[in-house]
């Protein structure tokens, strides 16, 4: 699967660096894929959500929310937000 882009993974290990080794982990599994269905998604990751229109990762044992809209058609991942479960609760990606 294509990730679209990366640098937001990079932008979030500096600034909290105890979540650069699961960012990569879910990276690597998520390029080396191509995830063909929400459900097979699941099947990699099971505490992924659907939250409207997009896709919820737990990253690092809930220490980070990865925010992304998926093609899967077009074999396509979009990070949109990368934070800390604490700024995931404010909901102000919601908008």
């Amino acid at each position: 699967m294509h990730i679209i882009t990366k640098k937001r993974l990079e932008e979030f290990a500096k600034i909290h660096p105890d979540c650069r080794n699961p960012l990569e982990t879910w990276y690597r599994i998520v390029k080396n894929n191509n995830f063909r269905s929400f459900a097979e998604l699941r099947s990699h990751f099971p505490d992924v959500d659907k939250v409207g229109r997009f896709i919820v990762f737990n990253i690092g044992g809930n220490k980070a929310r990865l925010i992304a809209s998926i093609h899967f058609n077009r074999q396509k991942l979009y990070i949109r937000h990368v934070l800390t479960h604490k700024e995931y609760d404010k909901g102000k990606w919601k908008e």
